[in-house]
């Protein structure tokens, strides 16, 4: 059985990580329907499964160091949120065995950043790539 849930997960820290770090230092509500889309809740107002674990993959990276924020909004977003010093240093330092000397060194710095591999990872649109990639941001 596949773990569908995790490879969400990933997808969703990715987001999380990147729209952080594209508004660095500048406070930021942070919307679990710009992340992942609108999901409609239940009959009883519930939020949808998959809703609920976008939101709580936020908190989680809160809890885990990664980010600050204020409050939250219901269980729609958490709000004037920024990325914590530590997964700002971790996303913009470039990473040696990345770094291509072929290119210009402000290119090839920015290019070897885990931050753009988290990007080019999403633009490939692969979940193993995107799994990888993230999984980088806990192990760093």
């Amino acid at each position: 059985m596949a773990d569908l849930h995790i490879d969400d997960f990933y997808h969703d820290v990715a987001s999380i990580l990147l729209g952080l770090y594209n508004s660095f230092p500048r406070l930021t509500t942070l919307f679990v329907a710009d992340l992942i889309g609108e999901h409609e809740p239940d009959a009883f107002g519930v939020p949808a499964p998959r809703h609920q674990a976008c939101f709580s993959a936020m908190l989680w990276l809160a809890e885990e160091g990664f980010l600050r924020y204020s409050d939250v909004i219901r269980q729609e977003a958490i709000d004037q949120c920024c990325l914590s010093e530590r997964a700002f240093v971790l996303l913009s330092r470039p990473a040696q065995d990345l770094f291509d000397h072929s290119l210009p060194i402000s290119i090839a710095r920015q290019r070897a950043t885990l931050a753009q591999q988290l990007r080019d990872a999403k633009a490939s649109g692969s979940s193993t790539r995107i799994a990888e990639i993230t999984h980088l941001c806990f192990v760093r």
